[in-house]
């Protein structure tokens, strides 16, 4: 299915938010989600279904000062 990443649109095979990590090589990594402008918590990411067209947020934490 098609859903937008971070404004670019991907192809992925994932049903869930957490598969959609894992696909796009973010499974390890410490990030903030959000799902079509809502916060998602880490916890929900495995049982929050995907649908076409979705837009999913993955923000990373930066370090500096």
């Amino acid at each position: 299915m098609k859903i937008d990443v971070n404004g670019t649109a991907h192809d992925v095979t994932a049903t869930t938010v957490a598969e959609a990590l894992a696909e796009l090589g973010w499974a390890e990594a410490r990030v903030a989600t959000a799902l079509n402008g809502d916060f998602l918590p880490k916890g929900a990411r495995a049982t929050t279904p995907l649908a076409e067209g979705d837009r999913l947020e993955i923000l990373a934490p930066m370090q500096g000062g």
